[in-house]
């Protein structure tokens, strides 16, 4: 189990955070990015789990302490959300916060997390990202900014990132010569969430657990080679 932090922005705000510690002292680090829901167990438990694979994990709580399980409230955090702001000074106080702590610091986002993830590339605290099934108008990327190597993973059935976007966003980054390797998986949006099952999950996800635990394998070899 992890604990909450505080930590502070670029521009001195303080920010609170979810943080998972590995047994090991001056571990590699990894910034992970929640979905549209908040800070909620599910996320924490992404954290846990990178933590348990020997890597320091960091969740910045970007709505402020909320969370819902309503798709209509998460819609709405969601929109509420300075997506600038929280990729410059959230996301970036984070890395700030972990840099000092690890010798390697990553990143990592799941949905609107990944999006995220896609515009807070171009930090210069970062040494590698993982983004999951996320992404922002291509025009907010500026991808001449992204240094360093990127993995990705998408659902060829995703109805709320088409695999169209996925294309594009890969014509983007080989024009900038973004080191990067993506990965497609015949799955639904969420497919990494265990969330999403049952009656009560959004409409167009659902958790693939096969594809789930290939793309988490993946995701550890890359942090592992480029944090380790």
């Amino acid at each position: 189990m992890g604990s909450i932090v505080t930590f502070n922005r670029p521009d001195g705000k303080a920010v609170q955070g979810y943080l998972a510690e590995p047994a090991a002292a001056n571990a590699p680090a990894i910034v992970v990015i929640q979905e549209w829901w908040g800070l909620n167990d599910q996320i924490k438990g992404v954290a846990d789990r990178l933590a348990a694979a020997g890597f320091q994990a960091l969740v910045p709580d970007l709505y402020r302490g909320k969370s819902t399980v309503e798709q209509e409230e998460a819609h709405h955090l969601m929109t509420g959300l300075d997506f600038g702001d929280a990729a410059g000074q959230d996301i970036r106080g984070a890395l700030q916060y972990l840099k000092p702590r690890a010798p390697k610091v990553g990143l990592t986002g799941y949905c609107m997390g990944g999006a995220l993830t896609l515009l807070a590339a171009g930090a210069p605290e970062l040494d590698a990202a993982v983004v999951w099934y996320g992404c922002p108008p291509l025009d907010y990327i500026d991808a001449s900014k992204i240094k360093i190597p990127l993995q990705g993973h998408w659902a060829t059935q995703d109805q709320f990132f088409p695999i169209d976007t996925v294309d594009a966003l890969e014509t983007k980054l080989s024009a900038a010569g973004v080191g990067y390797e993506f990965h497609r998986y015949l799955a639904h949006h969420a497919f990494a969430n265990e969330t999403a099952v049952g009656p009560a999950r959004i409409a167009a996800t659902q958790y693939d657990p096969v594809w789930a635990q290939q793309a988490w394998d993946r995701t550890l070899r890359f942090f592992g080679k480029h944090l380790g």
